[in-house]
């Protein structure tokens, strides 16, 4: 059994494992909203613990036994978000603070019955794939509405920012998973875009808020 604080880091460092980059201590201390020498304590305990694996040149990473743990964190905390928002109708701004709490509940099979009460969903209400217990994901969508050329139809499949300030701003443009978005232009001075709701609304948006939307 590991802490609450440990269930964190390893969630955090396999989250941000999806991006790409270096996970360094800095990365994860913006990402949990710690500070950084802190970081670098937990780091040496998970290091001790055989769950991360941690090098100053190539960051951190999840040894065999830190991805296992990681994933079914993951995946608790992803169907519970779908059963709040699904079976208890919680929006999707409100579900993520919740599910924090949820996921650290240890149960045999908990975790299995909620999936299968939910009918083995494949992504959670932001659209992120949600790990199954053999730890197979569905694809993970990388295109960002930022990408989209002026012209093309795409359709909101995830966000990145599940932050609730986000969120709440999707919602009074009636922007939602499975939203069809045209691309009517881009503006050159300062790379913001035009686009169209549902064939409805026009509004601009900036860069910064295209980059947090993920289509197809």
């Amino acid at each position: 059994m590991h802490s609450l604080s440990e269930e964190n880091y390893l969630k955090s460092i396999f989250n941000l494992s999806q991006t790409g980059n270096k996970i360094t201590p800095t990365a994860i201390a913006e990402a949990l909203g710690n500070n950084p020498a802190s970081v670098v304590d937990m780091l040496k305990k998970l290091v001790e613990k055989k769950l991360v694996q941690y090098d100053k040149g190539k960051g951190a990473r999840l040894t065999e036994s830190g991805l296992r743990t990681a994933l079914d964190i993951v995946r608790k905390h992803r169907l519970w978000e779908v059963f709040l928002k699904e079976k208890l109708g919680y929006s999707w701004e409100e579900v993520h603070d919740m599910a924090e709490q949820l996921e650290h509940i240890h149960h045999p099979n908990l975790a299995d019955r909620l999936d299968k009460f939910l009918g083995f969903p494949e992504y959670d209400p932001h659209g992120d794939p949600i790990p199954q217990a053999n730890g197979k994901m569905a694809k993970a969508f990388k295109t960002t509405l930022a990408e989209v050329e002026p012209k093309q139809q795409c359709r909101v499949v995830a966000v990145k920012d599940t932050g609730v300030s986000f969120l709440q701003y999707l919602k009074r443009l009636g922007i939602d998973i499975g939203s069809r978005i045209n691309v009517v232009e881009r503006i050159e001075f300062d790379d913001s875009i035009v686009i169209q709701i549902e064939k409805d609304l026009k509004t601009t948006v900036s860069r910064k808020f295209a980059e947090s939307i993920l289509v197809r």
